[in-house]
């Protein structure tokens, strides 16, 4: 909270476990707990009144409520006045005590037990919030179980070692991060990474602590403690950013830490001035009263409150943003810069198309570039493998660089490369075809002849079409930025619906044109976290796609989206729009508050208690509007499936 406030609040208690426990319900507050004593005390002495009862009794009732509701904040300011901090609640207790001193001790009381309230429901907000955001934890089961000396024995998540097999039966959430050794389900991934749609999973894939395993029973490695899994970094990562303040933040403490001894100091010329021309007495109840209409707690209030709900509602939507910084920038986003590979499409290369000439077969084609390509690591080789069932590896193999690969298959030599290379001879106008969609094309050659060519391409993301149109609707500027070539990085670019494109980029190019579009309007650099870090840093806002265990993509960007899916984007920018305007709908109340409070109260048309009770209610608002900012609704509908290759039909010479 602000310095200018002042105020204490509850800290979380802890169980018989060691482990910490938020307050769950309202009246679990301390605050709202005094305020709630306080009240009936008043309310028995306004009752007192009323009937004629005794003055002392009504006083001692009065008396105790204000003892109950200033014990809320009264102690946690003297302790901040001796280390020199001065705050509103030096403004509120100043104003009590004038208040005793004027006689005034119902209205002390109910300067205090008003106070207490808004402290109590700023607290609850916060601790709501940020229950929200701990909550992750709770993910992960009480037990797991694990092979320890031939057998299976049931743990605590603490008690895994690196390396264990964790056997994870169907229905059971994972206790911790690993990867896959045996086996293979569908992962329910939802409430981490906000995905819709079970993820396949199996042998050598890597899962994430709280994902729920499907139909099959899985033996998965140990690959991080319970401590230091994706749920437990992602919540110490959000709890130690949310203490960065954004924009928005910073006016308010602009405001509030000079307003607080600029009030004192007119409040002590409004007493001083008024008592030499008129009565003391009058003009020291205004100056109280001034100081108690400026109380900027409001202001103060307004924006962690905002902040704290916006961001722990997005973790819920699998968006990771990193304090009040990130979100406040977020908001004012105009242009989205985009990656291509791994953001706009899968990073999966599939095979889209294949040619063939001179009596070959497709099914000849492939399995001689696939026994090329059996023991490659590359992108390519990848592709072309998963098209065919099953491939005997070429004898000879070498690769021949910036060219393809050579080897021999029953002593018939093979070739497989770029046109240029090979001549394309028959296939030259499919060869063209194959580039003009974007595809990277390859040549096969059999015995010096050519028998093929195969186009292999990484495929949008099937939800791309859906989020530009969706970002472009709603004023964005979008730009793509990749390091492929000019013709295939276009092609994706039309396919997609963008018209800004940059490619044949290094990380450097990158970071320039981000700096270029910058200086136009605020912009933000989404990107896989790694490659792109130059550019994440240099825009406005650094968001990284596919975040969950890649901890450069989360300790680089500002935004990381958990999941893989794109519309976590528009998203997550809509949410931080509205949370923006919210901040600044707090921050316009709270001033105007303020603004009208002051006069009114210098020139005697506001008492003491109606300033306290106009000032406090405004209070409350702000809170309830910041809480808003905490409603964000998830992906609508599931994910659309992904298109599978159609091979385009075979073209004879």
């Amino acid at each position: 909270m602000s310095d200018a406030c002042g105020c204490g609040h509850d800290e979380p208690t802890v169980d018989e476990n060691g482990d910490e426990r938020e307050p769950e319900k309202l009246w679990q507050i301390t605050e709202i707990r005094a305020a709630a004593l306080a009240g009936v005390l008043l309310l028995a002495g306004l009752i007192v009144g009323w009937v004629g009862g005794p003055d002392s009794v009504k006083l001692v009732l009065e008396a105790l409520a204000l003892a109950v509701a200033g014990y809320t904040f009264v102690p946690n300011t003297l302790k901040r006045l001796a280390k020199g901090k001065i705050g509103v609640g030096t403004l509120m207790t100043i104003a009590a005590v004038g208040a005793v001193l004027l006689g005034e001790v119902g209205e002390a009381a109910m300067l205090a037990f008003l106070f207490a309230i808004s402290e109590g429901l700023e607290e609850y907000a916060v601790t709501r919030t940020r229950r929200g955001l701990r909550a992750l934890l709770s993910l992960v089961p009480d037990t797991a179980t694990v092979l320890r000396d031939g057998a299976e024995q049931v743990v605590a998540p603490a008690e895994l070692r690196l390396g264990e097999i964790m056997i994870v039966k169907p229905g059971e959430r994972i206790a911790t991060d690993g990867i896959i050794a045996a086996g293979r389900t569908a992962l329910d991934t939802s409430a981490i990474t906000g995905e819709s749609v079970p993820v396949e999973a199996g042998p050598g894939d890597e899962v994430f602590a709280g994902s729920i395993n499907g139909t099959g029973v899985l033996e998965v490695e140990v690959t991080a403690s319970a401590q230091d899994n994706s749920l437990a970094k992602i919540v110490r990562i959000v709890e130690a950013e949310q203490s960065r303040k954004g924009e928005a933040q910073r006016l308010a403490d602009k405001i509030a830490k000079p307003l607080v001894p600029a009030v004192m100091v007119a409040a002590a010329v409004i007493a001083a001035i008024g008592s030499v021309f008129g009565d003391p007495l009058v003009w020291i109840e205004r100056a109280l009263v001034v100081l108690v209409a400026a109380s900027p707690c409001a202001l103060a209030i307004a924006i962690p409150v905002t902040v704290v709900a916006a961001i722990g509602a997005a973790s819920k939507l699998g968006v990771l943003v990193k304090g009040g910084a990130a979100l406040e920038a977020l908001g004012r986003i105009r242009t989205v810069a985009l990656d291509k590979t791994g953001t706009l499409t899968r990073n999966q290369p599939v095979v889209i198309d294949v040619a063939t000439a001179n009596g070959a077969t497709r099914d000849d084609v492939l399995a001689v570039a696939a026994a090329l390509e059996a023991r490659s690591e590359h992108p390519l080789a990848r592709a072309i493998l998963a098209a065919v069932d099953d491939c005997e590896p070429a004898d000879d193999v070498d690769a021949v660089t910036g060219a393809g690969l050579t080897g021999a298959i029953d002593s018939t030599p093979v070739r497989l490369g770029r046109p240029g290379w090979i001549d394309p001879g028959p296939l030259a106008t499919d060869i063209e075809r194959m580039q003009h969609t974007g595809a990277t094309a390859v040549l096969i050659e059999r015995a010096g002849t050519v028998i093929g060519a195969v186009a292999v391409r990484d495929e949008l993301r099937p939800e791309a079409h859906e989020v530009i149109a969706g970002l472009r609707r709603d004023g964005y500027q979008v730009a793509m930025l990749t390091g492929d070539n000019d013709r295939t990085a276009r092609a994706l670019a039309a396919d997609v619906g963008i018209d800004e494109v940059h490619a044949d980029l290094r990380p450097e190019d990158k970071a320039r044109i981000v700096e270029t579009l910058r200086r136009e309007r605020p912009t933000a650099m989404v990107g896989d976290g790694v490659n792109d870090a130059p550019a994440l840093a240099t825009a406005d806002l650094g968001i990284a796609m596919g975040a969950m265990g890649t901890d450069v993509a989360i300790e680089t960007a500002d935004v990381a989206l958990m999941g893989e899916d794109l519309r976590h984007l528009p998203q997550a920018l809509h949410h931080a729009r509205r949370s923006r305007t919210i901040m600044l709908q707090n921050v316009g109340l709270s001033l105007a508050i303020i603004t009208v409070l002051m006069p009114l109260a210098l020139f005697g048309v506001l008492g003491l208690a109606a300033v306290v009770l106009v000032h406090e209610v405004a209070e409350i608002v702000v809170i309830a509007n910041g809480v808003r900012a905490g409603r964000a609704r998830a992906l609508a509908g599931p994910r659309a499936a992904a298109p599978t290759p159609v091979p385009v039909s075979a073209a004879h010479a």
